[in-house]
């Protein structure tokens, strides 16, 4: 090892020393290349400790301690801890208020613990195994909070709420981690040594979830009980094992903490001394005696100025009349050992740092470490060489080391504190969201409701009040794969619309081929007239049959037209009423079709034969009943949420004839309109419709459909934000504008594959400084807004899949449903939860889902060549 890396050794005789001290303490003296080793030994058994098939055999346990936060500030209360960890215990009172000051007032009462009481009879957390001299029995593997319960209610003069069993080290954590909340560390190098830190919960296979992260006690002390540190162990270290309480176990601890240290110089001296090397040979009954060379007695042989003074008073209280080279000799046995003792422990915290620096997944550490322990904090050089040796491990990580002021005890309260805050803030929490939560019971009403205004919709005297309107489309039958020819569609539902060519081939290898182009209408005539509107349009097609060569022929054209329409007719559609921003005056109550067809004899260019007038839902039924014949029910969920199905002929009454069976566009937005939703409406819902376009309308779609669910969870976001749960209670700019939390973001926050770190990104740009527990709670949000928008649209599909079952007196239906919209494509879990609610509540229907490709283009191009084909087996 090299000299500025070495303890620095006082001035003497090289002979002297080469043949005496280091004979004895080259072992001790461990390179940076020994200490890299022994942090990769360590790093490999954390990883040990924290996997499900390992730990049981492993010796460094990473236990989990359920302490899933650090203090945020925001603490307050009145607590009483309990403080055992060594021949005396302490009862605090922690008074925490989170004023400005963050104050935390403390009063304490030490108790000695009688031996006789340390080694009796033990009259949740799991006690493994006592130690520091502890041996009380009948208490290993049991319970340490009904112990302590069942002593309360013994006495029966009190009552107390035990909240926490905290680990010390914890404890340190936690009181650092009041002041600086960077804290994620607790390290503790006194009587004992063993370090905390804050894991991903993902890594700990010993703990359910996987979001957030956990406090991992190391209980570091059995590093080496299994062997691994063989190499480095001294006889002195072998010795000092075999005469401890138990041998074998702690082997790291006995290495390097305040227990032993003095003891290990100890036998290092009676070796020396034997050996005619210290004391001109001389042994005495002191220098013999277990316990007569303390930790404390190291501290002050090391002291800069008068620390061979102080060895000088020592070893004479020992008896052994030391000679001036004798005391410098001590001076440098004392100086190995506690410099060893600093190397191993910044190795091993080097490990963890690592750790972190990988969880993180950032190029740079910057974390504070709370430290506590007598070693630690009297020991005069200790600190300074930990610090030194452990920069040069891990020169990657910038390490604030922060003094734990009464760790164990205020740490206990800071514990009980954060629980405290964190059971109250989480009751309040699931008291919102549980309004989310729908259960099976109001599930089936929902699809019970749903059922009733569809019976409405259908029924000539209820349709007129009726919400849900059951409009006919006069789509009469799916494509039966005869169907051939050259159509035209336009598919015309927002500021773009498109042209579409669809040649459809039948007979052995059915084919579909399509050309389209995309035209862009200027909001001055989204605005503007009617005939403006339909001139753009027809002057498009123009354009369009032009540009594919093909303007000569009569085509048959269908027509996508996704504004709410009453048909009377497949080839005409009466417009209710205008959505999207469209405005264009002379439409409502027109026809679209006659529109669109006297725009066309105007140009006097080329002739249409408008064949259909189709709604998207409609065609997206019709595209996925192309490729499969049992689909006979549409759904939309995307922007906006609508569904379609094949209802008999017989029930809907607004069409003349009982034979055979016609979609129904159902308009299911609107489902609620009446108020018969209003009992799982929640008031962040009240909030969406109110400030929306169209208040009090289309109520089911805006707590389904992807315009307004990232609406809702901002709504939600900034209610937590104001009650102190989220990004620490200050609300950012961006997350007052409304429509800023696009339902994109709810589909990247919940996927499964994103880390917290990658949803703290997607919050960072709406301005949110999130922390990982925000992250949490944020996708918590999401998952709830979203599950409950799978399950409602779930519930209304039941509805409509059971009718189609009784209308045709089935025990079991088969049927498939045609699906298209962005919010079903591209969330993570949408489709499952909705096809789990479906099969829940429709247990006796056999229910797939399609997904569409094209349904508004390819759609009406279909629906066009199936109403050209009818229209031939009529005419013959």
């Amino acid at each position: 090892m090299d000299s500025e890396h070495s303890p620095s050794l006082p001035c003497r005789s090289a002979d002297t020393w080469e043949t005496g001290i280091d004979k004895y303490l080259y072992a001790m003296r461990l390179s940076d290349e020994t200490l890299m080793d022994i942090m990769s030994r360590f790093k490999k058994e954390m990883k040990n400790g924290l996997s499900r098939d390992f730990n049981p055999t492993a010796t460094v346990k990473m236990l989990p301690t359920f302490v899933r936060s650090i203090p945020d500030g925001s603490e307050k209360g009145d607590f009483i801890a309990l403080d055992l960890g060594g021949s005396s215990f302490r009862i605090l009172r922690v008074q925490v208020n989170h004023e400005k000051n963050q104050n935390v007032h403390m009063e304490s009462e030490i108790y000695d613990t009688p031996e006789n009481i340390m080694h009796g009879s033990g009259s949740q957390g799991i006690l493994i195994t006592w130690t520091k001299r502890f041996k009380a029995s009948g208490v290993e593997g049991a319970d340490v909070v009904k112990l302590l319960h069942r002593a309360i209610k013994k006495r029966g003069d009190y009552d107390a709420n035990i909240v926490a069993v905290v680990n010390d080290t914890v404890g340190t954590m936690m009181t650092c981690g009041y002041d600086d909340q960077q804290c994620e560390v607790g390290l503790i190098i006194g009587t004992g040594t063993n370090a905390c830190y804050m894991e991903e919960l993902r890594h700990i296979d010993l703990v359910e979830g996987d979001e957030g992260r956990m406090c991992i006690n190391t209980e570091w002390g059995a590093f080496g009980d299994d062997g691994s540190l063989e190499d480095i162990r001294t006889e002195f270290d072998r010795e000092i094992d075999r005469g401890s309480l138990n041998p074998g176990k702690q082997l790291f601890e006995k290495m390097v903490s305040g227990m032993y240290m003095g003891e290990l110089v100890r036998l290092i001296l009676v070796k020396m001394a034997k050996e005619g090397l210290l004391f001109e040979g001389r042994i005495t009954p002191e220098l013999l005696t277990r316990g007569k060379f303390n930790t404390s007695d190291v501290s002050a042989i090391e002291k800069n100025k008068e620390g061979l003074h102080n060895a000088k008073e020592i070893l004479t209280r020992l008896g052994v009349e030391p000679s001036d080279d004798d005391c410098v000799s001590v001076q440098h046995v004392c100086t190995i050992v506690s410099f060893r003792s600093a190397n191993l422990v910044a190795a091993t915290l080097g490990a963890v740092l690592n750790r972190l620096r990988d969880n993180k997944g950032t190029p740079r550490l910057r974390t504070t470490v709370g430290v506590d322990g007598s070693l630690y904090k009297t020991h005069p050089q200790y600190s300074r060489r930990f610090h030194k040796t452990l920069r040069r491990l891990v020169p990657d990580s910038d390490v604030r080391f922060l003094l734990s002021e009464s760790g164990s005890g205020k740490g206990a309260a800071m514990v009980t504190a954060v629980a405290y805050r964190l059971a109250e803030q989480h009751r309040q929490i699931e008291e919102t969201l549980a309004h989310f939560r729908l259960t099976k019971e109001m599930l089936l009403e929902v699809k019970r409701r749903m059922r009733v205004e569809m019976e409405m919709g259908l029924r000539k005297q209820t349709h007129d009040k009726a919400v849900v309107k059951m409009l006919p489309s006069f789509v009469r039958s799916t494509p039966d794969g005869t169907e051939t020819g050259d159509f035209l569609a336009l598919d015309l539902g927002g500021t773009n619309f498109r042209v579409l060519l669809v040649k459809i081939r039948s007979g052995k290898k059915r084919t579909v081929e399509m050309h389209n182009k995309i035209y862009a209408i200027p909001i001055e005539i989204m605005q503007g007239t009617g005939e403006e509107l339909f001139d753009h349009i027809v002057s498009c097609i123009s354009d369009f049959l032009d540009y594919m060569g093909i303007k000569g022929p009569r085509m048959p054209l269908g027509f996508t037209f996704s504004f709410p329409c009453k048909q009377k007719s497949l080839d005409a559609g009466v417009l209710i009423t205008w959505t999207k921003g469209f405005k264009a005056t002379d439409c409502v109550g027109h026809d679209v079709a006659t529109l669109l067809r006297d725009a066309v004899k105007r140009r006097e260019e080329f002739d249409l034969d408008v064949v259909a007038v189709v709604n998207d839902t409609v065609g997206t039924m019709m595209t996925c009943a192309y490729e499969e014949p049992t689909c006979e029910v549409g759904l939309i969920v995307g922007t906006g949420s609508n569904a379609c199905y094949m209802e008999e002929m017989k029930n809907v009454e607004m069409v003349e004839g009982t034979e055979g069976r016609m979609c129904i566009n159902m308009e299911w937005g609107a489902f609620g309109d009446n108020g018969s939703l209003d009992d799982i409406r929640t008031n962040y819902d009240k909030l969406v419709d109110e400030f929306s376009l169209n208040a009090g309308k289309q109520r089911f779609e805006k707590m389904i459909s992807g315009m307004y669910l990232g609406e809702i969870v901002r709504n939600i976001l900034i209610d937590f934000t104001k009650k102190g749960f989220l990004f620490r209670g200050q609300i950012s700019e961006p997350l007052k504008t409304r429509g800023i939390f696009e339902t994109k973001f709810l589909s990247q926050i919940e996927s499964d594959r994103l880390a917290l770190l990658q949803v703290r990104a997607i919050l960072q740009q709406l301005g949110l400084n999130s922390t990982c527990d925000d992250s949490i709670l944020v996708k918590t949000v999401c998952g709830v807004v979203s599950r409950r928008a799978a399950q409602l649209c779930g519930a209304g599909m039941a509805a409509v899949v059971d009718k189609i079952r009784e209308n045709r007196g089935l025990d079991r239906l088969n049927v498939t449903v045609g699906v298209d919209g962005t919010l079903y494509k591209l969330h993570p879990h949408f489709s499952r939860i909705m096809y789990q609610t479906v099969k829940e509540l429709s247990p006796k229907c056999n229910v797939s889902f399609l997904l569409s490709e094209d349904g508004s283009g390819k759609g009406a191009a279909l629906i066009t060549a199936v109403g050209v084909r009818l229209r031939g087996e009529t005419s013959s």
